[in-house]
């Protein structure tokens, strides 16, 4: 007589209650989709496609590594004020911005390119970085820079141009080869250079403006979308650019002096768009008879420096915007803000060396 073995059969190799098989398949379909967002987050299911660490990789190969600072504008100062409405923005926007009254602000003055100790010239690009704080909590914060253009319309076009228009590390030239065949291809980037050049930098920050570049949608109280472009435009007198100044920090020097000596001021000028001006073309400008509007006057009147103020930990995305402005199509808006978060979650994890503008002088 032959014994049968029994075979017990685990619970866990069951087959699960017909009433379970569904959410087990959405949950194993919920990991899956998870998994796969990271796995292109990272690049590794598209790797030709230009992620928010490719681009910031690529400042870091330009730039070279300086952990704790900015991959991008790494050298600058912090600064703080007010900003004073008038109330004419309100025809475009019912952020609470625009309502008469001031509301605080803090900001940050740099140089473009991500080397923290880089030398101050003439014609480097500079920028201002702001932060409004709203009444009811919510903060617009825009980054600016010193020319009115952009120099490409898509994030990888910025990349390759970045690459190709830096000195190679190894022989400290630009490969003129390389940059001839990108502006052959890129038209835009021909034009934008040429206004660029068509407007001389100023001698300092002081007297510099600074431009949004990209547009973006206003909505007022009414529900009216406009297109919408800004900068601010200085008080202090605009002189141009001559030679650099015998110190390394000749620039942000002078900015200390100049806030010490008193307040320095900006008008914030909105530019309104018309039907058929480019809302996703940055390296486009707005024909110059478009109306501005004069929205109100910003005012700087303390500096510090990076190694003590909040500012240095303050992340200038330009998607952070209050209810009455919203991003446009512009591709690069969503870049930026991509690769500002993936530059300030690497610096803040790595050890805060000193700034080039030290507590020391600022506070002469």
């Amino acid at each position: 007589m032959k014994t049968i073995e029994s075979n017990p059969v685990s619970s866990a190799s069951l087959p699960p209650p017909r009433g379970m098989r569904l959410p087990i398949t959405l949950i194993g379909g919920l990991l899956a989709l998870i998994a796969g967002l990271f796995l292109y987050a990272g690049g590794w299911l598209t790797p030709h496609v230009l992620t928010p660490s490719a681009l910031t990789d690529t400042f870091e190969h330009v730039d070279g590594p300086h952990p704790g600072f900015r991959r991008n504008h790494a050298k600058g100062v912090c600064v703080t004020g007010f900003f004073e409405s008038n109330g004419q923005g309100q025809s475009l926007s019912r952020a609470l911005v625009f309502r008469p009254g001031r509301v605080p602000i803090v900001g940050r003055f740099a140089l473009a390119g991500g080397q923290p100790y880089a030398i101050d010239t003439p014609t480097i690009v500079r920028s201002l970085a702001l932060l409004f704080k709203q009444s009811d909590g919510e903060e617009w914060r825009t980054a600016m820079i010193n020319i009115p253009v952009f120099l490409t319309n898509t994030p990888q076009d910025f990349t390759d141009f970045l690459v190709v228009s830096s000195p190679d590390p190894a022989t400290k030239k630009v490969n003129s080869d390389a940059l001839n065949a990108f502006l052959a291809k890129h038209p835009e980037t021909v034009a934008a250079r040429k206004l660029v050049g068509s407007h001389p930098f100023s001698s300092g920050f002081a007297d510099s403006p600074y431009y949004g570049l990209n547009a973006f949608r206003f909505v007022n109280a009414m529900g009216e979308f406009t297109p919408v472009r800004w900068y601010v435009r200085p008080d202090q007198t605009f002189e141009a650019a001559t030679s650099a100044g015998a110190d390394k920090n000749y620039l942000f020097d002078a900015l200390i002096r100049q806030i010490h000596a008193a307040p320095l001021r900006w008008h914030l000028i909105l530019t309104v768009g018309q039907p058929g001006d480019p809302t996703a073309q940055a390296a486009s400008a707005w024909p110059p008879d478009r109306r501005q509007i004069d929205a109100g006057t910003l005012t700087l009147d303390s500096i510090e420096s990076e190694d003590t103020s909040p500012t240095r930990d303050i992340n200038f995305d330009p998607l952070v915007l209050p209810d009455g402005i919203s991003p446009s199509d512009d591709p690069l808006l969503s870049a930026r803000s991509a690769a500002y978060s993936q530059s300030f979650t690497r610096r803040e994890g790595e050890r805060k060396d000193p700034s080039a503008i030290s507590t020391e002088e600022v506070g002469k």
